[in-house]
């Protein structure tokens, strides 16, 4: 099993969601999220003062997987997160040793 964790943009959600809908991942997790790589922020005036606004608004996608639907999870969270510009996000890939189903007991695969 892979864990994947993905920062994203907000607006990209819903996108990001369908996607994955669509090449069979039933289940994840959002969290929002603050943060920022090489955007670094930027300034804004408001009311005629200028302030540095240094962490921007993100949201932190985690799925959990069979190794087999990786690729095609990745390549769908690629397609729908890109907008071609700085702050599009990442993506990590991480092992999981096991998973179990609070309610059933399930583990392995039959968990997730």
């Amino acid at each position: 099993m892979k864990k994947i964790e993905a920062v994203i943009k907000p607006f990209k959600l819903d996108e990001v969601k369908e996607a994955l809908h669509e090449v069979g991942i039933q289940g994840i997790t959002v969290t929002e999220a603050k943060g920022f790589g090489r955007q670094k922020g930027h300034t804004e005036l408001y009311r005629g003062a200028e302030y540095v606004v240094d962490f921007l608004p993100k949201v932190k996608l985690e799925v959990v997987l069979p190794a087999e639907q990786l690729e095609a999870a990745i390549e769908a969270i690629q397609k729908a997160a890109k907008t071609g510009r700085i702050g599009d996000g990442k993506i990590f890939v991480f092992d999981v040793e096991e998973a179990i189903r609070i309610r059933t007991g399930e583990t392995g695969a039959d968990a997730i």
